[in-house]
């Protein structure tokens, strides 16, 4: 247990934390809804570049998980934090530039530095948010922590999808992206808020010691996220493609579910065990996306998006329970950074290999695979909750 984790509220250590999480997330949910049309519509290229312009924000984090990890557990998750909202501010300022790039490759160029900058701000910011709240309350609370960072970010992704589209109606893509670049600088001014946590002391395993450890609960959180990656790079264009009237819905009602479910349902990991909420999560999150598959309408859809953000609400923090209990306190960040990763690889090559689905098969197409993917996750959990090895303390 961390010291003084239960003499601290969790709710008055996580307040900042999640105020810091949202801003870095308003960022990156602000561009969601507008990018695909405009890479797509403005710029004058097909479904995978807009899968590639999605992704590539994942990539980045991907390849520098580790880094931030290792970083967090050497310097402390407040030095990672604001090393990662720094460098989402560089990222707004070049979706700024880009703006003023006429020639629509170069112009594209400008704008995938800017995605590639903001997954590394993003790896850093979450990889120390999450080892400062567990940190700070303990290991026993870990799900705690990741249920109520989880609502900071989706909370952000769901403010963040109509609010980008209006910032877009009224001012462009530069209005917009001028935007992106202020929410993770007003972060900053909430780092002084939160009691600093010291490195924990004890010899690091080594990376590939790591991920032989959580491989297995990070493989259901990487089929399971397939889902939203479907919803965020695919569903506004499907909603265009279908004629159906605001298209920002189904990823705000994705957002919201997910909030409501972490509100009412963030806990259950700690209490119950993570692996079968995990069956849980998955169970609901495959109806969800065979709705988005079948939907008739845009109701039917917004409902299956809704479906799909309420089972995956609780994915990310109930493999995550089980992934940090198989690693010592003092490789909690790179822990963290490796488990995070595999939601990073659903994104940087999951979502860029749906684009090539909806080109031969349709938008709808993306939300069959999603249904599949979950169904795995859902296989993942059931062996989990059978027995697997854990080390504890």
């Amino acid at each position: 247990m961390a010291p003084g984790s239960l003499a601290i509220s969790p709710w008055r250590a996580l307040a900042p934390i999640c105020g810091i999480v949202f801003m870095e997330f308003l960022a990156m949910g602000l561009p969601l809804p507008v990018l695909p049309g405009h890479v797509h519509g403005t710029l004058g290229f097909g479904t995978f570049v807009v899968g590639l312009a999605i992704g590539v924000q994942s990539w980045a984090t991907l390849l520098t998980r580790h880094g931030a990890g290792t970083w967090s557990d050497r310097r402390g998750p407040r030095s990672a934090t604001v090393l990662g909202l720094g460098l989402s501010v560089l990222a707004g300022v070049a979706y700024v530039l880009s703006c003023a790039v006429a020639e629509p490759s170069a112009s594209l160029g400008v704008l995938l530095v800017g995605r590639a900058l903001l997954g590394l701000g993003e790896g850093l910011v979450i990889t120390g948010a999450l080892a400062w709240g567990v940190g700070l309350l303990g290991r026993e609370r870990s799900g705690l922590v990741m249920s109520w960072v989880g609502v900071a970010m989706y909370g952000a992704l769901a403010a963040g999808a109509p609010l980008g589209s209006l910032l877009h109606a009224r001012h462009g893509f530069a209005g917009m992206s001028l935007s992106s670049t202020l929410a993770p600088l007003m972060a900053l001014g909430l780092v002084v808020l939160v009691r600093a946590v010291r490195p924990v002391g004890g010899a690091r395993l080594p990376f590939h010691r790591v991920i032989g450890s959580i491989w297995l609960p990070g493989l259901g959180l990487m089929l399971g996220a397939l889902a939203f990656g479907a919803i965020a790079a695919f569903s506004t264009l499907r909603f265009e493609q279908e004629g159906w009237s605001h298209a920002a819905l189904a990823m705000t009602a994705f957002g919201v579910a997910y909030v409501l479910a972490r509100l009412l349902l963030g806990g259950l990991p700690d209490r119950i065990g993570g692996a079968r909420v995990a069956m849980a999560s998955a169970a609901v999150t495959m109806v969800g996306q065979l709705g988005m598959w079948l939907a008739s309408s845009a109701t039917m859809a917004v409902g299956a998006a809704a479906l799909t953000g309420l089972g995956f609400s609780l994915a990310f923090p109930s493999f995550g329970v089980e992934a940090i209990r198989r690693v010592p306190p003092h490789n909690r960040g790179v822990a963290l950074g490796a488990y995070a990763a595999c939601f990073d690889v659903t994104m940087g090559v999951g979502v860029p290999l749906l684009g090539v689905v909806v080109g031969a098969g349709g938008y709808d197409a993306a939300f069959a695979v999603g249904a599949i993917m979950a169904l795995g996750s859902l296989l993942v959990a059931a062996v989990l909750q059978s027995g697997g090895q854990r080390t504890p303390q």
